[in-house]
Formats: structure tokens, C-alpha cells, sequence
């Protein structure tokens, strides 16, 4: 009799507010949906980090014959490029690979990198330097290389290709914090939105409410078939936002992103499963939350 009243109630409350119960609906999904899209955005930046930091490398380029730094009196000596790589080799389980690439290695990968660009006819083999590509093993370790190698005669410049990922993550960072920004203010819509046809719902039964109180109905039990309405209502909502993040990750990960772009790693069905009962219970939680406190004065008879 108890659970049949219940499932009454909460139907008969869906029926009675009917545009606003899709409107919670509707709210929830998309709320939902800028949530977890905010979470998998979080995931893909993490994935670029792992997978492009893994191949960090710092680049020793070496003086040429129109070098103009402080080391480079004359374009690197066989003897000099042998005393860097031996620096290089020297500094043990740090250095995870070393890989020498001659000016011509450099101008071929230029030409690959450039082949459409009309800047190849100002490049010659000669305008690029020799250098040593080292992989390290802890990419954050790059203030070593360049203090052992830095003021070795021979030695042009050091760069570290880490600091050009990291602004480039700092950007994408922002773009994260912007998105779970947006999100965060329509879980406070939803939030909002779904206290308010509680609200509602709670004024228009306001006398069966009374009525119960009278004769001894708990608080607990009054206030069920409107958190289960609520719950019911975040459900449907959730299970939309669920859908669509499944839909992110088929038609714009799988079908037009990973395909277009292959120099870098995108977020796995993994990731996602990690994000959706996250982003569902959300919904479920909040939602209830709001219906409970948003009810407590029609329980005042």
C-alpha cells in the first residue's frame, strides 16, 4: 500500500507540473552534459601531457659557420662534437637516448615539415645547425643537460622542447577552468530550477500534505514522493547527458578528431566510463538535495 501511494504521488507530481518536470529534464541533460564535457576535457589535457611529455626531447644545437654565440668561435670541431656527446652520455640513467642529426638530416626533415611553403626557397642545408636530440628520462630534468653542456665550445644553444608544451598546456588549462566554469553555473541553474518545481509541486498538495501530517505521517514519509520525483526527474536527465557524452566520444573523438589529427592521443572509452557515473550520480544528488530543503516549510503544519 506504502510503496503503491508513493508511485502515485510521484506520477501524479509529473503530471500535475508537467512543462516544468521537462523543463528540470531538459536542464539537468544539458547542465549534465557541460559538466562531463568539462571532466573529459580535463582528461584529454592530461592525455596530451602524458603522451606528448613522453616524448620531450632537449635539443643540443651545435655552432655552425655563422653561429654567433659566445662558445662559437668557429663553426664545432669533430673533437668538440665527440667531447659533447661523451658530456652527454656522461650524465647516465638521465639520458634515456641520444640521437646526432647532421645539418642535412635537419634541412630534410625542414623540407618534409615545409614542403607546401614557399619559405623553402630561402633554406639551405648549410642555414641549419647540426645538433644532439636527447630524450631524458625525467623530462623536468632539463636545467641538467644545459648546465653540463650550456658553455661547452661548440655548443650554440640548448633548448628545451617542455617549455613550448607547457604554455600550450597553460592555454588549454584555461580552456578547461572556462568549461567547468560554464558547467558549475548550470548545476547551480539546475539546482535552482528543480527546488523551485519542488516548491511548486509542494504548494499544490499543500492539502493532502496537511492532512497527512495530521494523522501522523512522518516527516520521512511525506517527503519521499517528492524527492523521488526530483531523483526520477535527474535520472531522465542524467541518462540524456550520458548518451550525449557517448556521443561525443563516438561521432567527434573516434570519427572526425582522432582521424584528422594522428600526432596526438585522444581520450579512450576508459576515460569516458570513468566520467559517466560520475556525471549521472551527480545529477541524482543534487537534485534530491535541493528537493529536501526546498520542501521543509510545507512540512510545518
Amino acid at each position: 500500500m506504502r510503496l503503491r501511494f508513493i508511485t502515485r504521488e510521484v506520477f501524479e507530481g509529473f503530471s500535475r507540473n508537467l512543462t516544468m518536470t521537462i523543463a528540470v529534464i531538459l536542464t539537468v541533460a544539458v547542465s549534465l552534459t557541460l559538466f562531463g564535457t568539462g571532466l573529459l576535457v580535463r582528461s584529454q589535457v592530461n592525455t596530451m601531457k602524458d603522451y606528448w611529455y613522453d616524448k620531450v626531447e632537449v635539443s643540443v644545437f651545435l655552432c655552425g659557420p655563422n653561429s654567433e654565440g659566445e662558445t662559437c668561435t668557429t663553426a664545432v670541431t669533430p673533437v668538440q662534437r665527440e667531447q659533447i656527446r661523451s658530456t652527454i652520455d656522461g650524465l647516465g640513467p638521465l639520458v634515456e637516448q641520444v640521437y646526432y642529426e647532421s645539418s642535412q638530416d635537419a634541412y630534410d626533415r625542414f623540407q618534409e615539415q615545409f614542403k607546401n611553403s614557399p619559405i623553402l626557397e630561402n633554406v639551405t642545408a648549410d642555414a641549419l645547425p647540426e645538433s644532439y636530440r636527447v630524450k631524458l628520462s625525467d623530462p623536468t630534468q632539463y636545467a641538467t643537460v644545459a648546465a653540463a653542456v650550456a658553455q661547452q665550445p661548440g655548443v650554440e644553444q640548448v633548448r628545451d622542447q617542455k617549455k613550448l608544451l607547457d604554455s600550450f598546456f597553460t592555454l588549454l588549462g584555461g580552456l578547461q577552468a572556462l568549461a567547468l566554469g560554464i558547467a558549475a553555473a548550470m548545476l547551480i541553474v539546475t539546482v535552482l530550477l528543480v527546488s523551485n518545481t519542488m516548491r511548486l509541486s509542494a504548494f499544490s498538495r499543500r492539502r493532502e500534505t496537511g492532512i497527512m501530517k495530521l494523522v501522523g505521517a512522518s516527516n520521512y514519509y511525506i517527503r519521499l514522493p517528492f524527492l523521488l520525483e526530483a531523483a526520477l526527474a535527474a535520472a531522465i536527465g542524467g541518462a540524456l547527458a550520458v548518451g550525449a557524452l557517448a556521443g561525443i566520444k563516438v561521432f567527434l573523438v573516434d570519427r572526425v578528431l582522432a582521424p584528422t589529427f594522428r600526432f596526438t592521443a585522444f581520450i579512450s572509452w576508459d576515460d569516458v566510463n570513468r566520467v559517466l557515473p560520475i556525471v549521472f550520480l551527480t545529477g541524482i544528488v543534487l537534485a534530491a538535495i535541493s528537493a529536501f530543503l526546498s520542501i521543509r516549510r510545507f512540512l510545518k503544519v
